[in-house]
């Protein structure tokens, strides 16, 4: 088999390309972390992207959490009533919320709709020059722009995934009680008995790590957003594509280490 010149410079191209990707993102983060607690505190910024991101994310939220549960119990039921084991969807329902579900799809959801917002915020201000008149009037873009969003996401993603996992439990218990004809003694019982501390905590660890992927590749493709309009909707799309895909690699990862830790 022979490899062409041009396979070898494609290829190379790309390997540099993905570095020069690596190295940026991670200069960004160090620069975030740095600025996370120096003055000034914009408290009223970090507050509004808390609206923005938290509760105006609740409907959607909701209603996909809902729906989710109750096709998560639903589908479980067709194997249990089986076996005569319907008593057990409760429990499958909870932890593959807690565990699984609610993590990874509220970080989904927020990801396609708040990450967008924020990349195309931030790319417009790129490609009109905002950015630059800030840091021509000695502000700093990382400061201002990104550290209230940072704040924002770290508190409010934790916050929806345990409302998502409560709304994904009340649909399953509304399947269960109601179509599968199990009593709410027994659901609630089926629901919290396996259900512990160390579950909950798991999905707050994954949660935690998922809003900070949002926030940094959000706000990375927004200021290095180029080429007007068109560039601010390829960089949106850039921006939900990369976090969707480190969301599942960096939930793949996390549920082997929290399974091994626990396993031992």
């Amino acid at each position: 088999m022979v490899i062409s010149k041009d396979s070898v410079e494609r290829l190379g191209s790309r390997t540099i390309n993905l570095i020069r990707y690596m190295g940026s993102v991670s200069i960004l983060v160090s620069d975030t972390f740095i600025r996370l607690f120096q003055r000034p505190f914009r408290l009223r910024h970090i507050v509004k992207q808390m609206s923005r991101i938290g509760v105006e994310s609740l409907p959607i939220v909701s209603l996909i959490s809902l729906f989710t549960g109750m096709v998560l119990a639903l589908q479980s039921a067709y194997q249990m009533q089986k076996i005569s084991a319907e008593m057990y969807i409760a429990s499958l329902v909870a932890l593959s919320m807690t565990r699984e579900l609610g993590p990874v799809l509220t970080a989904l959801i927020v990801a396609g709709r708040c990450g967008a917002s924020i990349t195309a915020e931030l790319g417009t201000m790129k490609v009109t020059e905002q950015i630059d008149a800030l840091e021509t009037m000695a502000t700093n873009p990382t400061n201002y722009l990104i550290v209230p969003r940072f704040w924002a996401l770290f508190f409010m993603l934790p916050i929806l995934t345990l409302y998502a996992d409560i709304i994904g439990i009340i649909g399953g218990y509304t399947i269960g009680r109601y179509k599968l004809n199990i009593t709410h003694h027994m659901y609630h019982r089926m629901t919290f008995e396996p259900l512990s501390i160390k579950d909950i905590f798991n999905g707050l660890i994954k949660s935690i790590t998922f809003a900070i992927i949002i926030c940094i590749i959000a706000c990375f493709e927004g200021i290095n957003t180029k080429g007007g309009a068109e560039g601010v909707g390829l960089a949106t799309t850039s921006s939900v594509v990369r976090s969707f895909i480190l969301i599942i690699a960096a939930d793949c990862l996390l549920t082997a280490l929290l399974y091994f830790m626990g396993s031992g």
